[in-house]
Parts: structure tokens; C-alpha cells; sequence
């Protein structure tokens, strides 16, 4: 007769062979994101070629960070505002879940570990009570992989690792259940925790930058060519220090000079630098009357390497869709305000794109948890509509102007709401115009009441109001 087990604190077969399966990917992609996070960081190996840097050198290390300002860069310009409905209704209940998550801030973290490592996780479970706001939480794709159908398009099953106080812990999500699991000794996992949400899809997302059909994964912005032109430029930084230090003081040359100008008092050989500052300045002659010839080498000029990183930061703006004075290329002859925002296009319409594909995911996440929260999906209908800054940056006075000729046109009420999201003002500064704008009509309204023959008797003009004693008051 066999014992039973409890559901609750073990993991069937299956459970097990999808956990193997899913930490065997994630522990093969952890190289590659470990090498993104080190050019990321400015803390890659830059790998000597052997010839120029002698091995008194070897442990010098230069950094150059343009994989981290064109990450950053395109990030910047990815700024999520809010959430609303697309019909226009209140959306009180999409900004109880933004606030209680704190969604408008953590998705600049998000979007930037997307861009860097080619992906990001977004992950829908239940509050910490009943009345609790769904949580929705980001998660790097260091510590968490799924599964993918491409044919839906979602996933089939995730998991997410991490260590905490000495203790691996797991997370395994299913289109029925999320389990909560600890190591214990012999390798095996200890659930502690079954979220039995019956949902019917996996409530994870994938946030995935550069796909393509055949690779729904995602790609880094830091690409091998940006990998390699950051290599060469290191390279040539560090050959830039190593001539610094053989011709920070330039090389001189004796010609004729007797031993004794390279000896101290007792006859000593002194050492280089006191050779060098010392007597070779004022040498004597020799027992035939000949002064020694001392000469100099011409110095290092390194005008030469300085113009071949010039050159790198112009290749790595056009990989990076980058104007080149971001990477501290100038040229003598300083761009026009026209030029500068024509070499900015490409990093516009890059952000377009990633605005367009990240608000996806964004939208995706906030029906699961509006569907974690009432127990049903949300009526297909009312569809969520994800605000971006635009990421072009046009000045205050064309956007103003743009929507007066709108407002001019009849097209948009003078007091809608649309008008001054064209103008570039935020969410908050919107429902601050429109509280004043309430205000105003209640004055006006008020006004109106306290006039003459409106809110209050109108005087006989023929009749003379009496003074409070009972005097005419003439």
C-alpha cells in the first residue's frame, strides 16, 4: 500500500521535469547577459593583442562608456506617463493598480534592462490580502526565463530563481498555479506555497526588444559590432596611457659622455629620473677638450590615435542610431540647430518603435491584473490606452501652436483635454488645469448669482434706501 502525498508540499513528476527543463535555459543564457551587464558596466576584458602594452602594463584598464550612453540615451526618451481607458471613461481603477505598483517609475527600470539585455519579465499575482490591488512586478532576465508558443503568441510556463539569506528559491508559473518552492539537502524543492488562480494563461509577459519572426527572444542594443568598436577604442585608449608614460618626459641621447656623469660623489650609478634632471644638463669635457653631444627625440604627438577614436565614436553613433556629439565627437565647424535635430531622427523613430512594442506589454500586464483582481477578463471592448512622452522632444511653442490651430479649426474644443496633452503638459499638470478650470466657473457662476435682478431684489431707483437709524440717510 503506497502513502499518499500532499499536493501542497510536493511537486509531481511533471512539475520537476519542467523545472529542470526551464533552469537549464536560464542557466545557458546567463553568460551571455553576464557579458552585456560588464559592457553595460564599463567592466569587460579588453583582450590584448600582445604587441604594444609590455607586460609591466598588463593589469591597466581603460573604459569607455558608449554602450551605456546609447542604452541610456534611447531610454530616456521611452517616458511612460499613465494609463486610461481609450474611450475616455475614468480610469480610477487603472490608477489604483499603477499607484499600489508603483508602475510609472519602475518602468524606466524595465525598459532599460530590455534594452541591455535584450528582454525583461513582467510578472501579475495576487495582492497581499483580499482588498489588495493586484501585484505587478519586473523582473530581470538574469533570475527568470519561460517558455514560449509562438503560435499564441504567449507563454506556456515561466520560472524565476533567485537566493535569498543562503536559500534558493523558485517560482514555477502555470496557466493554473504559480508554485512557491525552497532547495532542500539532496537537490530536491519543498513547495511552501500553491497560488491556485485558475486563470488559464501563464501571468507572465516578456518584454522583448529587437524580435524577430524566427527569434521572439530579443536582442541587446549592445550588439557585437558595439561589443568590438568599444573593444577597439579601449585598445587605443590604452596605447594613448602607455605613450604617455614612455614619453611623458622626453628622450634625450649622449653622445661622448664618460662614465662619471652617470655616477654620484661615492661613484654609485644613479638611478634614471636623477640622470635625467641632474648632471646631464651640465657635463665636462673630456681629456681632449670635447664637450658631449646631448640631444632629444622628438616626442609623442597623439594627435594621431585621438583622430582614430574620432573615428570609432563616428561608426559607433551610426550603430546606435546616435547624433555623434553624444559620444564627444566635434568638428570644427559647429552644427546648425537644424542639423543636430535632422541626426537625431534616427534615435526618434528607434523610440517610436520601442514605444509601440513595449506598450504592448504594458497593456498586457494591466488586463491580467485587472483579471487577477475581479476574477474575469475585462470586457474586449474597453481597451487600455498606454500615454508616452513624445519621444521627440518639440519645442513648448510648436506643440502650443499645433493645437490652437486645432482649437482655430474646430477640430478640438478649446477645453479638451487632448489640446493640452499636444501642448506636452503631463498628467498632473492636466488635472491641476482642470481643477482651476472648475474653480473659474464656479466664480463665474457665483458672479452671476449676486448680480442685480438675478440672485438678489433690485432696488427702486425711485425710493431711498433708508440709513440703519431710520433716517433717510440724506
Amino acid at each position: 500500500m503506497t502513502t499518499p502525498t500532499l499536493p501542497l508540499l510536493t511537486l509531481s513528476g511533471d512539475e520537476v521535469a519542467l523545472i529542470t527543463a526551464l533552469r537549464t535555459d536560464l542557466l545557458e543564457q546567463r553568460f551571455k547577459l553576464d557579458l552585456l551587464d560588464a559592457y553595460f558596466n564599463g567592466e569587460q576584458l579588453i583582450r590584448d593583442l600582445g604587441i604594444s602594452i609590455p607586460p609591466q602594463l598588463k593589469g591597466l584598464h581603460t573604459v569607455i562608456g558608449w554602450p551605456r550612453i546609447g542604452v541610456e540615451a534611447l531610454e530616456s526618451r521611452l517616458e511612460l506617463e499613465a494609463f486610461r481607458w481609450a474611450d475616455g471613461s475614468a480610469s480610477s481603477e487603472l490608477d489604483e493598480i499603477v499607484e499600489a505598483n508603483d508602475l510609472l517609475d519602475e518602468s524606466s527600470l524595465a525598459h532599460l534592462d530590455a534594452l541591455t539585455y535584450g528582454r525583461e519579465y513582467v510578472t501579475v499575482g495576487s495582492g497581499d490580502s483580499v482588498d489588495a490591488p493586484p501585484l505587478v512586478t519586473f523582473e530581470s532576465p538574469m533570475d527568470m526565463t519561460l517558455f514560449w508558443d509562438a503560435r499564441s503568441r504567449a507563454a506556456t510556463s515561466a520560472l524565476r530563481e533567485s537566493v535569498e539569506d543562503g536559500v534558493r528559491a523558485i517560482t514555477l508559473y502555470t496557466p493554473f498555479e504559480t508554485i512557491h518552492a525552497t532547495e532542500v539537502e539532496g537537490g530536491s524543492w519543498a513547495v511552501y506555497d500553491r497560488d491556485q488562480h485558475n486563470l488559464g494563461v501563464v501571468p507572465v509577459l516578456r518584454m522583448a526588444n529587437r524580435q524577430r519572426t524566427a527569434d521572439r527572444v530579443g536582442h541587446s542594443e549592445i550588439t557585437p559590432e558595439v561589443m568590438s568598436i568599444t573593444d577597439a577604442a579601449c585598445r587605443r585608449l590604452m596605447g594613448i596611457e602607455v605613450a604617455a608614460e614612455f614619453f611623458g618626459a622626453p628622450q634625450r641621447y649622449i653622445l661622448g659622455a664618460s662614465e662619471s656623469a652617470f655616477q654620484d660623489a661615492e661613484g654609485n650609478a644613479k638611478s634614471a629620473w636623477e640622470t635625467y634632471i641632474g648632471r646631464v644638463l651640465a657635463l665636462e669635457r673630456d681629456e681632449d677638450g670635447a664637450v658631449p653631444e646631448v640631444g632629444q627625440f622628438t616626442a609623442h604627438d597623439p594627435s594621431g590615435q585621438t583622430k582614430i577614436i574620432d573615428l570609432y565614436a563616428r561608426i559607433m553613433a551610426t550603430q546606435l542610431g546616435l547624433p555623434p556629439h553624444m559620444l564627444g565627437y566635434t568638428s570644427d565647424n559647429p552644427a546648425s540647430a537644424e542639423a543636430i535635430l535632422n541626426a537625431q531622427d534616427m534615435l526618434v523613430h528607434k523610440s517610436e518603435r520601442r514605444i509601440k512594442r513595449f506598450g504592448a506589454t504594458h497593456k498586457g500586464y494591466m488586463r491580467l491584473g485587472l483579471w487577477v483582481r475581479d476574477g474575469k477578463p475585462p470586457p474586449p471592448e474597453r481597451r487600455i490606452e498606454v500615454v508616452f512622452r513624445n519621444p521627440a522632444t518639440p519645442t513648448i511653442a510648436s506643440q502650443t501652436d499645433a493645437a490652437v490651430k486645432l482649437v482655430q479649426a474646430g477640430l478640438l474644443a478649446a477645453d479638451s483635454e487632448v489640446a493640452l496633452e499636444m501642448v506636452g503638459l503631463s498628467t498632473d499638470q492636466r488635472q491641476r488645469v482642470a481643477a482651476e478650470r472648475r474653480r473659474a466657473q464656479g466664480r463665474q457662476v457665483l458672479e452671476r448669482l449676486t448680480q442685480p435682478g438675478i440672485g438678489a431684489p433690485v432696488p427702486d431707483p425711485g425710493v431711498t434706501p433708508e440709513a440703519p437709524n431710520g433716517n433717510t440717510g440724506l
